[in-house]
């Protein structure tokens, strides 16, 4: 078991996002990861904030996830979100090829508001349950990854299969970056935490006037 649930005590908090076209099923993949369940309907257009403390290769982690919107409107939001977030997951269907080529686009934003190559992602070919339907190979998403020189992983939010897996992967690399540069990156979560908090609760305002 890659990670497991914990309950209480310390842990490091890990600023993730969730990133992608609208329908490729992101909020289906992160409710399937903190309530393993699947949602039935969910309007894509809904930007929410979820938290999780998990325990991943015998120690806590913290997860603050956001579940971002795909649509391009949101542009000015999304720049300070992929500011602040520590580790990204952009997500495509399988099903759906311009939310693959789309997936080139967001690594591409991630690097130049960043200001670098050097960024903890994971690639997500979802739907993979919907092989009747699939128009990307599973080439084509480890290729992308390739390029990307990131982990790759094709999941179904709707039967569940990789959703842990994908998570457990991304805190991994950021973990990884951690001990490869050591505390400059500790100093720079703490700069970024305000903007966090202060994203985090408008994704949660706009959640509840929409409801």
């Amino acid at each position: 078991m890659e990670s497991s649930r914990v309950t209480g005590g310390l842990s490091r908090e890990y600023k993730l996002v969730m990133l992608g076209e609208g329908g490729v099923g992101k909020s289906a993949i992160i409710m399937q990861f903190i309530s393993h369940r699947f949602p039935e309907d969910h309007d894509p257009t809904i930007e929410d904030a979820y938290k999780t403390q998990i325990r991943i290769d015998d120690k806590p982690a913290n997860l603050d996830i956001l579940d971002t919107a795909g649509q391009a409107e949101f542009t000015a939001m999304r720049d300070q979100y992929m500011r602040a977030g520590e580790g990204f997951i952009i997500s495509y269907s399988i099903t759906d090829r311009r939310s693959f080529q789309e997936a080139r686009h967001f690594k591409q934003l991630i690097q130049r508001v960043r200001r670098t190559a050097d960024t903890p992602v994971v690639l997500v070919g979802n739907k993979s349950d919907l092989v009747h339907l699939r128009q990307v190979s599973v080439e084509e998403g480890k290729e992308l990854a390739r390029e990307f020189q990131c982990p790759f992983f094709e999941t179904s939010a709707a039967l569940r299969y990789y959703i842990d897996e994908v998570f457990a992967a991304l805190v991994r690399q950021i973990r990884q970056r951690e001990a490869e540069l050591g505390q400059g990156t500790e100093r720079k979560s703490r700069h970024g935490h305000s903007l966090w908090r202060r994203l985090t609760a408008l994704f949660l305002r706009k959640q509840h006037s929409e409801s």
